[in-house]
């Protein structure tokens, strides 16, 4: 009792989790089927299935032709013979035109659907901040999404194109040929008793018992692949993660002497790849072992079965043949949880990080008006007509939960110069990031002391704003489309390229405009700099905020720098906001924000007092 207990509590766990791969898989699939490349979609897929379904129709021509040929050669009929050689040649011509059709159509459907979800991935990663805020998460977020979105999505479309028609195939392939082999199989007598009893359609009984038996015995030995291919994707992801990271640190790694550490980290991390592989391998030789036995078995398995109605002299030779090739596409059809169950379980694993990471990007908010299709790309977002800074009373916190800041408001007008201040790791890019609109832990009130909704949000940027990292991005390419970026380097002229390289203390570089490189790791931290510089003065906005933008200058360059930048906001009548550790850089502010411990007792972690 407690052993078919288990069975049924196994078979009703089995059966859920597969409900739930289709409701994930139906999920995925169906929002390319309902877009704008529906109709091609539809097209392409109802082709691929009136093909498929042409093959098995194919199939069914060629048994029916076994047996007239085989019979032909037991009777030593040429004339037969040589016709059904005729016959067998215009079957076969048919049969190359349908696989060499379905083939290509099949992918064509694969890389159209894998086109389009990758442009839906990238959409949705991209927009609003998306792949910014879930790098954030720590504890739960989304491990390597340049590997979901690059293979996950190849892997799944071609997983899902494949199996749902190969299944499509089988079913049909199986209500083909159940009917021709329960014609041909007679039935089975015996005795027991003294009664007599008559099975009809043996031969179809028996293909049923023999696929029934090698899946539950193909599912016992080869259950933990699923698991396991999920675990295996994570693994070499991530050590192709921190391969990268070594390349695009290189030379911090060479000159901190960290060859030997990271080589030992990636070794280790490699190490962790080949365990789970191994123990997937041992799997896998397992299910191999299986698997290929029961299909030699099933060769011979209706010959031996069929054959005392041969030698009986019930059947000819041909039937016989025809008894065979049936009973193997029902014997086929009823496997074929079998034949793919290795592929079924990278499958799984594939939909399973495709639907995390896209509840992943569900759950992030995402601000419309982030990135207005409208808007200049090289400003961030800003209403319309406004030319100064102001927030609500805004509480902004840390990933952990603590409170950074509590009920803090910010204003700033045009020609005003600020300087942020505070100890290391007060929060200082924290404010700022909250200010561009990407930091996701802050709260506002959403109406003011009258009672009045608020109109504008937690934060009304001027127009025109553009935010400078300490770290500067460069996109690998040529130094125009690096000055240039985010905006398409055809919007300047060479003379206004040159102008901000010159303006930044480039001149060095002024004959490098069309010279490709990275970037980032070609130029040292000074130029680089002064690189981001340079695209700013280039793209003259009228409100900058910068974080520690210069902290790689030497103090005659930064001074130098600063003025110009001055002078642009000025010019533009905009502001300045800054943050910086040197006193030098105070001289060019103003107003100081100066983060201060909040006192004891207080929810917030520091005050900002305005000096």
């Amino acid at each position: 009792m407690n052993a078919f207990r288990s069975v049924a509590n196994n078979v009703a766990t089995n059966w859920q989790k597969s409900r739930l791969q289709l409701s994930r898989v139906w999920a995925l699939s169906l929002p390319y089927f309902k877009s704008e490349e529906k109709w091609r979609a539809r097209l392409l897929l109802a082709a691929c299935v009136g093909l498929n379904l042409g093959m098995v129709y194919m199939m069914v021509l060629f048994n029916d032709w076994n047996r007239v040929f085989y019979d032909a050669l037991q009777n030593r009929d040429a004339a037969v013979f040589w016709h059904q050689l005729g016959v067998f040649a215009m079957l076969a011509t048919c049969f190359i035109i349908v696989a060499v059709y379905r083939f290509y159509l099949t992918q064509l459907l694969q890389v159209r659907w894998r086109a389009w979800m990758t442009r839906d991935y990238l959409q949705r990663w991209l927009k609003g901040h998306v792949f910014y805020q879930l790098e954030l998460q720590s504890k739960n977020g989304t491990d390597n999404p340049d590997q979901r979105i690059q293979e996950d999505v190849q892997q799944f479309t071609a997983d899902t194109v494949s199996l749902s028609l190969g299944l499509l195939d089988a079913s049909v392939t199986l209500l083909s040929f159940v009917g021709i082999l329960w014609g041909l199989s007679g039935g089975f007598s015996f005795d027991v008793l003294g009664e007599t009893y008559n099975i009809p359609g043996f031969m179809v009984w028996m293909a049923l018992a023999y696929a029934l038996a090698g899946s539950l015995i193909g599912h016992f030995i080869g259950r933990s692949m699923a698991s396991l291919n999920f675990a295996q994707q994570r693994l070499e992801a991530d050590f192709r993660h921190h391969l990268m990271r070594v390349r695009e640190y290189s030379e911090a790694i060479a000159l901190d002497r960290g060859g030997r550490v990271e080589r030992l980290s990636l070794q280790e991390r490699f190490a962790q790849v080949l365990d789970n592989f191994m123990r997937l391998l041992r799997v896998q030789k397992r299910y191999t072992w299986f698997n290929s036995g029961y299909g030699q078995a099933a060769v011979v398995f209706p010959m031996l079965v069929a054959s005392p109605r041969y030698f009986s002299g019930a059947i000819q030779l041909g039937e016989l043949m025809q008894i065979s090739s049936a009973f193997g596409q029902v014997q086929e059809s009823l496997s074929w949880f079998i034949s793919n169950y290795s592929r079924l379980a990278s499958w799984q694993a594939t939909t399973l990080r495709l639907t995390s990471f896209q509840d992943q990007m569900l759950a992030v908010k995402v601000d419309e008006a982030a990135e207005p299709d409208t808007a200049p790309l090289s400003f961030t977002g800003a209403v319309s007509g406004i030319n100064a800074l102001h927030t609500t009373p805004l509480t902004i916190s840390l990933p952990n939960g603590d409170v950074l800041l509590a009920d803090t408001s910010l204003n700033a007008a045009a020609g005003d110069t600020v300087l942020i201040r505070g100890p290391s790791g007060c929060g200082k890019s924290t404010l700022l990031r909250v200010l561009a609109g990407i930091w996701p832990h802050v709260t506002s009130p959403t109406h003011d002391r009258r009672g009045e909704p608020i109109t504008y949000g937690p934060v009304v940027l001027p127009e025109r704003s553009v935010f400078m990292p300490q770290r500067p991005y460069f996109p690998e390419g040529t130094l125009r489309q690096a000055l240039a970026y985010p905006d398409s380097a055809e919007h300047y002229t060479d003379e206004a390229l040159k102008n901000a390289l010159y303006d930044a203390l480039l001149p060095h570089l002024v004959n490098d405009l069309d010279v490709a490189g990275h970037w980032t790791q070609q130029l040292s931290g000074g130029e680089q700099q002064r690189l981001a510089l340079a695209r700013v003065l280039l793209k003259r906005p009228r409100w900058i905020f910068a974080d520690e933008a210069t902290s790689a200058l030497d103090e005659a360059a930064e001074k130098t720098l600063y003025e110009k930048l001055l002078t642009m906001v000025r010019e533009e009548g905009g502001g300045l906001v800054s943050i910086a550790h040197r006193p030098s850089v105070a001289s060019h502010h103003e107003t100081v924000w100066q983060f201060v411990p909040a006192p004891q007792g207080s929810a917030a972690k520091f005050v900002l007092v305005a000096e």
